[in-house]
């Protein structure tokens, strides 16, 4: 029986590049791998459709189905995570120091619906109590069309968000990608790994970013498919976990990455990267109410909508 001929894109990491170099393989399968940048992938799967398997963006994911105008429907693989406390940087001369002093600003962002913002906005909101549709919202672009309810201040830039915070035209950015160094621009939480690390000792999430997706007619037609997915990129997760204590022969080039390993498993359990739709729901739940409190989904979403059903009951 001939295999199923698709495409992959997603970016080269740890966690993927053993499904791109041939490790692992999916079951009836042959790819045709198209690994690149987030921003690039996410652009061309959601305006072109352009894959047949793709990492995609959680907060345009979470739009796209809450609208009922997604062409992917999610695996509860996380291809990407992060916490984004150093995602904040501030003018030094706006006498901004803490989360609290961001009320009534003018904020820049690459895009409203971009998951870094959609968590920061939801930090901001629930543990500093901030009122986040107080702020004035200045946007680079957007990947896909945001239609918004009455009382939100986002409207676009017309600059690159990084030069009108270098210009003084705002007050902070928040950004994934770090500024170019600025004498009067500074990171809000100076120390943000001690932050970031208290607010996971209070929530227990470690911010899923990207999922997973699959053309939802694909799903329709080889239902065996999403869960073969699931598995393949699970192995895949498991082979990157596995060698980051191995100390014998450096598998990653930092010298201290056992060491790192073994801090990150006390502070983050056993599993710092968790799979599965079960072990996240929460967490998923908590990105759905920041996405209804930003305008972004319009209508209440189930977690599980988001995901293929066949995936829902699968464990890492």
């Amino acid at each position: 029986m001939a295999k199923l001929r698709l495409t992959l894109a997603c970016t080269a990491t740890d966690r993927t590049r053993p499904v791109l170099d041939g490790r692992v393989t999916v079951p009836g399968v042959e790819f045709t791998f198209l690994p690149g940048e987030p921003e690039d992938i996410f652009r061309r799967t959601l305006r072109d459709k352009a894959f047949d398997v793709a990492e995609l963006s959680m907060g345009s994911h979470i739009v796209t189905t809450a609208r009922g105008d997604s062409a992917y429907i999610g695996v509860p693989a996380f291809l990407s995570r992060a916490f984004r406390h150093s995602a904040i940087h501030v003018r030094t001369d706006r006498g901004i120091t803490r989360p609290e002093d961001l009320a009534g600003r003018t904020i820049a962002l690459p895009e409203y619906q971009q998951t870094a913002a959609l968590w920061v906005r939801g930090i901001l909101r629930e543990s500093h109590g901030v009122d986040t549709r107080a702020i004035r919202w200045r946007i680079g672009s957007e990947r896909i069309a945001v239609t918004l309810p009455e009382g939100f201040d986002v409207a676009p830039l017309g600059a690159v968000p990084e030069e009108a915070l270098r210009a003084g035209t705002v007050d902070a950015l928040f950004t994934p990608r770090p500024p170019a160094p600025h004498p009067q621009i500074a990171p809000l939480f100076p120390d943000s790994e001690a932050a970031e690390r208290a607010w996971f000792a209070q929530t227990g999430f470690f911010p899923i970013m990207h999922a997973l997706t699959l053309r939802r007619e694909l799903a329709e037609e080889h239902p065996w498919l999403p869960v073969e997915l699931f598995r393949a990129f699970t192995r895949a997760r498991n082979i990157a976990v596995a060698e980051l204590p191995l100390n014998n022969v450096l598998r990653v080039s930092m010298p201290w990455i056992a060491d790192a390993f073994r801090a990150q498993t006390k502070a983050m359990g056993g599993d710092p990267w968790p799979y599965g739709f079960g072990r996240n729901r929460a967490e998923i739940a908590a990105m759905i109410r920041f996405a209804r409190h930003d305008g972004l989904a319009l209508r209440d979403v189930e977690p599980e909508e988001l995901f293929h059903p066949s995936t829902l009951t699968e464990t890492a």
